[in-house]
């Protein structure tokens, strides 16, 4: 299985190839609805998030939202 490297929250990591960012947020135990996504510095939509591969070297910046009471 081949890998890729890219940066998350500035963090480095390995990610099965090939990935989406939908692939990434699975792959992160994150809940893809509670998530917004930037890819080289762009916002992706939740809609789109399943179409916009990662490639090695991206730098992805994930915010994901926490509810509680």
């Amino acid at each position: 299985m081949s890998e890729i490297g890219i940066t998350v929250n500035g963090e480095l990591r390995r990610i099965p190839a090939p990935a989406t960012l939908a692939d990434l947020i699975v792959h992160l135990g994150l809940d893809p609805r509670m998530v917004v996504a930037e890819l080289n510095r762009r916002v992706v939509r939740r809609v789109d998030l399943g179409a916009t591969p990662v490639g090695d070297g991206d730098s992805v910046e994930l915010v994901h939202f926490v509810g509680g009471g």
